[in-house]
C-alpha cells in the first residue's frame, strides 16, 4: 500500500517537473509537501510508449536512489500496449504518447468502474526531413498532414498516397 502512495506522489512530482517550463501551474496549497517514507519495497512495472522510454528510465533511476528495494521494470513497446496492460493488471503504469482511444477507455472503465486519469508529463515534437536528392525540396504542414493523417485537419482536400499527389512526375 505504501508503494502505491509513494508512486502516486512521485507521478505528480514528475508531472509537475516535466511540464513546469511549458505551463504555469498553480499548486493547491492544501497539498502537503512530499515526505520520504520507510519500508517501501516491491515490484513496479511500466508497459507502454517507446517515446517516453528515456523519461521513464530517468524517473526509475531517481526513484531507485530513494527506494532501492523497489524493482522497477520498464517495457517500452509502444503506446498501444499500455491500455491492455493497465486494464489486464500486468502493469502498474501505462505511459502513452497519445490519448487513449474510445475502445481503450471503455475497456478500462468496464473493468474498474471509473475512467483512467491522464497526467500529461511532457510535450513531444516530430520532424519530417526531405532527402537532398528528392525533387520535392520542402513540404507544407498541409501536405505533411495529408500524408500522415486521415483527418486532414490542416486543410488538404485529399490524402496524399503517391509522390504524384505532391506533383512529382516521371
Amino acid at each position: 500500500m505504501k508503494l502505491k502512495r509513494v508512486m502516486a506522489a512521485l507521478t505528480f512530482v514528475a508531472a509537475g517537473v516535466a511540464t513546469a517550463n511549458a505551463v504555469a501551474v498553480g499548486v493547491d496549497p492544501a497539498i502537503q509537501p512530499y515526505v520520504k517514507t520507510t519500508g517501501v519495497s516491491g515490484n513496479l512495472s511500466s508497459v507502454g510508449s517507446d517515446t517516453l522510454a528515456n523519461l521513464m528510465t530517468l524517473w526509475a533511476e531517481a526513484y531507485k536512489k530513494e527506494y532501492p528495494n523497489v524493482n522497477i521494470q520498464i517495457q517500452a513497446a509502444g503506446s498501444s500496449t499500455a491500455p491492455p496492460a493497465i486494464t489486464e493488471g500486468t502493469a502498474n503504469l501505462g505511459p502513452m504518447s497519445r490519448k487513449m482511444k474510445d475502445n481503450e477507455l471503455a475497456a478500462f472503465e468496464q473493468k474498474f468502474g471509473y475512467k483512467p486519469t491522464a497526467i500529461p508529463v511532457a510535450v513531444d515534437a516530430l520532424a519530417v526531413f526531405v532527402h537532398k536528392d528528392n525533387p520535392i525540396k520542402h513540404l507544407t504542414m498541409e501536405q505533411v498532414d495529408a500524408i500522415f493523417s486521415s483527418t486532414r485537419l490542416c486543410g488538404a482536400k485529399a490524402d496524399v498516397k503517391t509522390w504524384g499527389d505532391l506533383g512529382v512526375t516521371g
